[in-house]
């Protein structure tokens, strides 16, 4: 999601085609609107007040739609994280217009130049948002952190929580957050590595005006705060998926490892990268070494990420154990009801778990139906990202024509040969006879058509 940043808006044009092309929704429907405006205004009356936690949200800058407040407590050697999670059904009834329509949305879309919300902004940036400017209803998960990462689900409640702060990655200080904060993120990591986990989180692209005055795709630096409040979030999924599975019961995010192609195809984008991978190194191992800060190993890091066989949603199977290959354990997405749809249902059906009643009969009905919403609305938005992303190639190729480039082939199929070009985060496709996976090749861009959103390189020769 949000793969390039556009802060000059040299991507408009291009961005309307792309609008237009995958009727991204530009508004809501009439009935929709108003049935979102009359459940802004349902009062909380089955919230518990916790608005004595002094809960923080953290997010970047300009996000309102708040899905999580946090606060992290000590007790004993364990840590208890107290994460309070919008309240999205609280105020979106089953069958109603709201309802509906996040049910044909499935996801939140993001572009560049904005969003198409899963639900409408009274809602997802006021009502149901997090925000500091008031008591808003939540649902109230405690997770049990201990000294070696390991997590349970103590609690589950709605609540009356009020933010004291909303916190921003790029401004972020240590003394803004929870003093144990940055140790239960530590905790979280130190159990992936035990586990064998081998999540990457890539820094976004950006496209950053050149000093010739043309432009290039960079990337942008990654704080340290989004790595470790992405850990809480994990912390929260994890111990969750543990309460669903226990119960026979659930929505599971799954995906399998990178089969033999893949991973062959990312030892050519290492090489076309300058990266050394040592031949006995699986890519699990690999993959923990590689620093978002280097460019190169930047671009690598986006290329793991976009090569697994891909992540699905799975309802609960008890011949099948539900299994996400880069957290290495059952998962389950609950944290971003705000974005995403299915997270509401996991979040009735804990809810219910935890207070010790039935899943109710429509929850569980919702678990069949929602991995085929979710998975196209998965597509979608990676059609999208694709999208934009060729799109901004092309603009920071514009221009360019005639430059000689060195690339390497990383991988052969039906279609022919695609490359890596060594010293951009740019793969494409190349008329290239012959050429195996591994080749070194020079490249000459011919054209680059931004209305297109594509390249057009030929090969003048192997390098050795």
């Amino acid at each position: 999601m949000k793969a390039v940043l556009d802060p000059d808006c040299v991507l408009a044009k291009g961005l309307a085609a792309i609008r237009s092309q995958y009727q991204v929704p530009t508004s809501f429907p009439q009935p929709v609107l108003e049935a979102a405006e009359a459940a802004a205004r349902r009062l909380p009356t089955e919230h518990v007040d916790r608005t004595d936690i002094p809960f923080v949200t953290l997010d970047p800058a300009s996000a309102t739609d708040l899905d999580q407040a946090l606060w992290v407590e000590p007790s004993g050697s364990d840590l208890l994280l107290r994460y309070a999670i919008a309240d999205v059904a609280w105020f979106v009834e089953d069958g109603d217009p709201v309802d509906a329509e996040a049910w044909h949305r499935g996801t939140t879309l993001y572009l560049p130049d904005g969003k198409a919300s899963l639900y409408p902004p009274v809602l997802s940036e006021g009502a149901a948002s997090l925000l500091p400017d008031g008591p808003r209803p939540a649902v109230l998960f405690t997770v049990r952190v201990g000294p070696d990462g390991a997590v349970k689900l103590e609690g589950a409640e709605r609540a009356l929580v009020r933010s004291r702060a909303k916190l921003a990655y790029e401004t972020v200080t240590d003394a803004d957050l929870p003093p144990q904060f940055a140790e239960l993120a530590r905790r979280i990591a130190a159990a992936e590595a035990e586990r064998g986990a081998s999540r990457v989180d890539p820094p976004e692209q950006e496209v950053a005006r050149r000093p010739d005055g043309g432009y290039a795709l960079a990337f942008r630096a990654r704080h340290a705060s989004e790595d470790q409040n992405a850990a809480l979030s994990l912390a929260a999924n994890l111990a969750i998926a543990d309460v669903l599975r226990a119960h026979h019961t659930g929505l599971f995010r799954v995906m399998a490892e990178p089969d033999a192609g893949a991973v062959a195809r990312l030892r050519n984008t290492a090489s076309a990268l300058g990266i050394a991978w040592p031949e006995a190194q699986s890519l699990a191992v690999f993959r923990t070494g590689l620093d978002p800060a280097d460019p190169h190993q930047a671009a690598l890091m986006l290329a793991i990420r976009k090569a697994g066989q891909g992540a699905s949603y799975a309802p609960w199977r008890g011949d099948v154990l539900p299994w996400h290959a880069a957290v290495a354990a059952s998962y389950v997405h609950a944290t971003a009801p705000l974005r995403r749809l299915a997270d509401r249902y996991v979040i009735r059906a804990t809810l219910a778990i935890m207070s010790g009643q039935p899943v109710p009969d429509v929850v569980e009905q919702a678990f069949e139906r929602l991995p085929k919403v979710m998975g196209r609305a998965d597509a979608l938005g990676g059609q999208i990202d694709r999208a934009v992303i060729d799109l901004a190639e092309a603009v920071m190729l514009d221009g360019r024509e005639g430059e000689t480039f060195a690339a390497v082939v990383t991988d052969v199929d039906v279609r022919g040969a695609r490359m890596q070009l060594a010293d951009l985060p740019v793969v494409t496709r190349i008329d290239a006879p012959g050429a195996a996976p591994g080749t070194a090749l020079s490249v000459r861009l011919v054209d680059a058509d931004p209305a297109k959103r594509t390249l057009r390189f030929e090969a003048i020769g192997s390098q050795p």
